[in-house]
């Protein structure tokens, strides 16, 4: 299962570099493509505003 961002979302890039498979989009709020996301976790460990969850 995915990770999603919702809306607390910063768009601070922080997650964009620890996502191994660059699921990571940027946009005024960042979107985890489902289909590519390995469900890892990297991004929510580092996501300073706590906006990363699975899904």
């Amino acid at each position: 299962m995915a990770y999603q961002i919702n809306d607390d979302c910063t768009a601070c890039g922080t997650c964009i570099d620890e996502c191994p498979v660059e699921a990571i989009s940027e946009g005024d709020i960042y979107v985890i493509d489902p289909d590519v996301c390995t469900d890892c976790g990297a991004c929510a460990d580092v996501c300073p505003v706590e906006a990363i969850h699975p899904a």
